[in-house]
């Protein structure tokens, strides 16, 4: 009898692959990074974990036997939804293993702007004394946090620290701890000119598209800073290029862009007042750990039990 198939496109620690094999000891279990190690059994795996480019040819094909595919990312807008769904595949994300690096580097975006520790930075590249003009604090201004998922939970939790008044934005506009006003997207208007930091942690869909341009900038503080750690597509990069430039809003901390990498001519990459990361807010020592234990094998399980995966089930209809 021909065993059933596990890929993970990623590179394990052999402890990592042992947890995982042992859930599934009777199944043929393919781990590697390498494209050479997992192409071949592609279009044979009952369960796929890590999208990656031109899997679609194998595994989607009218006789794979693709059933579930785990991402290893949070977003999901570059898969190709309306053919997984077509096929009846469950997808799982790893929605929920960022929150605590991702917040992390808001708040290290936050307070670098702030703090002006980038102008600091610079100022001892060319040994240069200078205060510049420092005299902003973060604790006990409003921050709006526009998607209160996970990482907008912890988020919100730490701003809490600092005293911080906090809006949320999220799809349900149901309440959630450490939020004191949550609002629909439908709202922005009401939230956005009492800011002074507005974070975009929304996942990119066709709602959340280009939802935040010219007209919102306009409402926002001219004292505002804008982060952006979600998806670039949620924004219209030139609107942000203006409104910086025009003295719109303060600043901007922007790890993801429309086009990655972002391009050498972009004016964002010379503005005094933004810091750029390269789409690395996410990434941390625990990934895969938390990945495996927090969500691959809780969903394996339950996959094994006949039971639909029930952690960061895709919702084809939202889109996430």
């Amino acid at each position: 009898m021909e065993k059933r198939k596990m890929v993970i496109t990623h590179k394990l620690t052999q402890q990592q692959v042992n947890l995982i094999q042992e859930i599934i000891p009777d199944w043929e279990l393919i781990v590697g990074k390498d494209k050479e190690i997992w192409q071949e059994h592609l279009q044979d795996a009952e369960i796929i974990a890590g999208w990656k480019r031109g899997l679609e040819e194998s595994c989607l094909t009218p006789d794979s036997k693709l059933k579930w595919l785990q991402t290893w990312s949070a977003g999901v807008n570059s898969l190709p939804i309306e053919k997984l769904e077509s096929k009846n595949v469950f997808v799982t994300s790893a929605n929920g293993v960022h929150s605590y690096p991702i917040s992390e580097t808001i708040f290290g975006l936050m307070l670098g702007l702030t703090r002006k520790i980038h102008t600091y930075v610079k100022n001892q590249q060319s040994k240069k004394w200078h205060h510049a003009n420092m005299g902003l604090e973060l604790h006990e201004k409003t921050i709006g946090i526009l998607g209160v998922g996970a990482i907008g939970k912890e988020t919100a939790k730490i701003a809490k620290a600092f005293g911080m008044h906090v809006i949320g934005v999220r799809h349900s506009g149901n309440p959630e701890e450490y939020v004191d006003e949550m609002y629909t997207p439908n709202k922005l208007d009401a939230l956005l000119p009492n800011c002074d930091y507005v974070v975009i942690t929304m996942p990119l869909t066709k709602e959340t598209y280009q939802l935040i341009g010219k007209e919102q900038f306009d409402q926002m503080k001219p004292s505002a800073f804008f982060i952006n750690i979600g998806r670039g597509e949620i924004v219209v990069e030139k609107d942000l290029v203006q409104a910086l430039q025009n003295g719109k809003i303060s600043g901007a901390g922007l790890d993801v862009f429309e086009k990655e990498p972002l391009t050498e001519d972009s004016p964002l990459w010379e503005m005094e007042n933004v810091i750029i990361t390269p789409h690395t807010s996410g990434s941390t020592e625990h990934y895969n750990q938390r990945v495996i234990e927090k969500i691959l094998i809780p969903n394996l399980k339950s996959y094994l039990s006949e039971q639909t995966p029930s952690e960061n089930l895709v919702d084809f209809s939202k889109g996430y």
